[in-house]
């Protein structure tokens, strides 16, 4: 899931060191790394409201409890802003995500592409660093396609891209038409209702599967 405000991804990459040659593992992370709708619903309790999955969206499906109203985009935009700056350190890992990349990293190098306020992205970087997922952060905005093609011409090297958003999975394919793509929803519930990107690769039930695609396509 994905929520992005304004960001200066040129001075994000100017301080990244990637060593040219090794394959490159690009991964989001809300429903990917960390559980985001776990997280959200808890917040949507604090804030008077509720959502209902009934489809793999925000706006139209968040709703004030007291009337049942559904909050417009704008109040969307306003409940996950305020969401990011209390709970983006507090998010609960996704299982088994830090040991298939710790298993990936003895062979690749690992990069959290995630589209999150410029200002949360230290909080990121400390919960991941909590969760035993100490890899850079770059805060995005918008589509991930351009930001993959310049981290895989800074890596010189084959790129694996994972992300639960349909729409990222073909902005990757139009800008690295070589990247394997791997699609991963941590939550069942959006699982199932998430469309299937037809241009990723694999659409994984868990991470022992993403690391094996991985592992198959890059090692």
């Amino acid at each position: 899931m994905d929520a992005g405000l304004e960001n200066p991804l040129d001075a994000q990459l100017a301080r990244l060191s990637l060593a040219p040659g090794r394959p490159l593992v690009v991964v989001d992370a809300d429903e990917v790394l960390f559980h985001f709708m776990q997280g959200f619903e808890q917040y949507l309790e604090t804030q008077g409201c509720a959502i209902a999955l009934t489809s793999f969206a925000l706006v139209g499906n968040i709703r004030r409890v007291a009337d049942d109203s559904a909050l417009a985009q704008a109040e969307v935009a306003a409940l996950l802003a305020g969401f990011f700056v209390d709970h983006t350190e507090t998010l609960a890992p996704v299982p088994g995500a830090a040991e298939a990349l710790a298993e990936l990293s003895e062979r690749m190098q690992v990069v959290v592409l995630s589209n999150l306020p410029l200002a949360q992205a230290p909080a990121r970087g400390r919960a991941l660093q909590a969760a035993g997922m100490d890899y850079p952060i770059i805060a995005n905005t918008g589509s991930k396609g351009g930001a993959v093609r310049r981290l895989k011409e800074m890596a010189e090297a084959p790129v694996a891209f994972v992300d639960d958003i349909p729409t990222h999975h073909g902005s990757v394919r139009r800008a690295v038409p070589d990247a394997y793509c791997v699609q991963f929803v941590a939550d069942p519930r959006l699982a199932a209702l998430v469309p299937r990107a037809p241009e990723s690769d694999l659409f994984a039930a868990d991470w022992s599967e993403i690391r094996d695609g991985i592992s198959r396509r890059l090692g």
